[in-house]
């Protein structure tokens, strides 16, 4: 069996960034808002609700490791780094070029789970060589569904993607 890599594929010129480092775990969160009527009762007094809409399925990968003690030299991660960088940074090429980040879909293998924006980046800086240069950092992403998904939120089913990523798909938003 062959070693694959985790990746957020662009489908709009934000390029591929390729994970170092396989994620150990994905979590999965899917929710959907409640309309209170604040006068209105049920006979046990508690507010009457109905549903209001589905929120967009968000995904949560934490440690994510990028490490480039093992090259030699001087070699910084912050190169890798600044390619999560560009995830949450307005897109430089493409449809979205000066109008909004890039999306993404998140792929590991064949299973491709998500069609995202990537809402949150954060990263610790873990080991550094005698002269200050970075060699290792620690990466968490969110990531949130955007307009038709490439499969149900959360289950990570393999649909049809074709090469410039879109969804095949008939689920609607």
């Amino acid at each position: 069996m062959q070693f694959v890599k985790a990746q957020l594929v662009s489908t709009d010129g934000g390029g591929t960034i390729e994970f170092m480092f396989n994620p150990s775990q994905l979590a999965f969160k899917q929710r959907f808002t409640l309309n209170a009527n604040g006068g209105s009762r049920t006979e046990d007094g508690m507010p009457k609700t109905s549903f209001g809409h589905p929120e967009p399925c968000s995904l949560s990968i934490s440690d994510i490791m990028l490490d480039t003690y093992e090259e030699g030299g001087s070699k910084s991660v912050m190169t890798y780094v600044k390619e999560f960088e560009k995830a949450v940074t307005f897109a430089k090429s493409g449809d979205a070029k000066g109008k909004r980040p890039p999306t993404y879909v998140f792929t590991w293998g064949k299973q491709k789970y998500i069609r995202c924006f990537v809402t949150e980046l954060s990263y610790t800086l873990t080991m550094f060589l005698a002269d200050g240069t970075p060699v290792r950092a620690k990466l968490s992403l969110q990531l949130e569904e955007v307009d038709e998904s490439v499969s149900q939120p959360g289950m990570g089913a393999s649909s049809s993607v074709d090469r410039e990523g879109d969804s095949r798909s008939s689920r609607k938003k």
